[in-house]
């Protein structure tokens, strides 16, 4: 039996949830009526979904469709929003216009957010709704986050945060109002599979997004594969890519090589020998000149972990 099996601490763990259950709503009826930025992840579906609920009518959701979402995810996003319910805006942002955000430095999200909230003020302005939140929870006090500081500058709210709701609890309330996201692996935008300091370009995220799409018809679920650059003449154009993946995808201006994360569980199928060919030859496809598997697996941040190859194995599956 888990700790949270336990009939005591699980009654003072809902006890708890359910007191922050009760102060995000009172907050969100305080605001009157409410902007929320929508990505379709756990939290900000969770909030969109309260904020629709504390204040029917009066709540919207605005989704920035960028080449750093997955068509996936916007599909999904704005599938959830319909069978909920709540009215979503999608706005078309321009982050990649700004150079200080192509360039990847480390607080790249800083630019992209000040992008976003930069649309969402005039949008709440035209729509006449009085705050602008978004989905910082309490888990994410004490990390790097350049994005929030965009947030203090456009006077964002993070409810979820300010009622001290932490992801655990998120999922947990999300479970108990059925919302379609309870279990869903965090999900990064896919600039962040390129290392800061190497360029960001629709041309890599179509690439990254190909093959990310390739592993999930698969049946991987925690997925990442991160875009290295490679010293070297460009390389000659491939066959087109498979009908699966997404159109974008093309051959890149430097040889680069796909680093493949996969949940640490998920590991041994894709070592399968059948598993490792197809996703070599569908990655190559694409126009990756190599594929390797990470041994380490899927974490946070694993597109700057450049640790020496002496403290780290990769397995090849790549020609040339």
């Amino acid at each position: 039996m888990s700790a949270l099996d336990k009939p005591s601490v699980s009654n003072h763990f809902l006890g708890v949830v359910d007191a922050k259950l009760t102060s995000l709503r009172k907050s969100l009826e305080g605001f009157g009526s409410v902007l929320v930025a929508y990505s379709g992840g756990v939290d900000s579906v969770f909030l969109a979904f309260m904020a629709h609920q504390a204040l029917p009518g009066r709540a919207v959701a605005a989704i920035a469709d960028s080449p750093s979402l997955p068509r996936s995810e916007l599909r999904e996003a704005l599938q959830i929003a319909a069978d909920f319910n709540f009215p979503v805006r999608v706005l078309k942002t321009a982050e990649f216009a700004n150079a200080d955000y192509v360039s990847n430095p480390l607080n790249r999200c800083y630019f992209c957010k000040h992008e976003l909230f930069s649309q969402l003020v005039p949008l709440a302005k035209e729509l006449g709704l009085a705050v602008i939140a978004y989905g910082e929870n309490a888990s994410d006090v004490g990390d790097f986050r350049p994005g929030a500081e965009a947030a203090k500058e456009f006077h964002i709210r993070a409810p979820l945060k300010e009622v001290g709701l932490t992801k655990a609890e998120i999922r947990a309330l999300s479970a108990r109002f059925g919302l379609p996201t309870t279990d869903k692996p965090q999900m990064a935008c896919l600039s962040s599979r390129v290392p800061h300091g190497e360029a960001v370009t629709e041309q890599k995220l179509g690439m990254i997004e190909a093959a990310e799409s390739q592993l999930r018809s698969l049946g991987f679920v925690d997925v990442r594969v991160r875009h290295h650059e490679l010293p070297g003449a460009p390389i000659p154009s491939k066959s087109a890519t498979s009908p699966q993946l997404n159109n974008l995808a093309a051959p890149p201006t430097k040889p680069a090589l796909a680093r493949i994360e996969v949940g640490a569980s998920e590991l041994p199928r894709l070592l399968e020998a059948t598993n490792a060919a197809r996703i070599a030859e569908e990655l190559k496809r694409i126009g990756y000149a190599h594929v390797t598997l990470d041994l380490l697996g899927y974490r946070r941040g694993g597109a700057n972990d450049l640790a020496p190859t002496t403290s780290r194995l990769t397995t090849s599956t790549a020609s040339g």
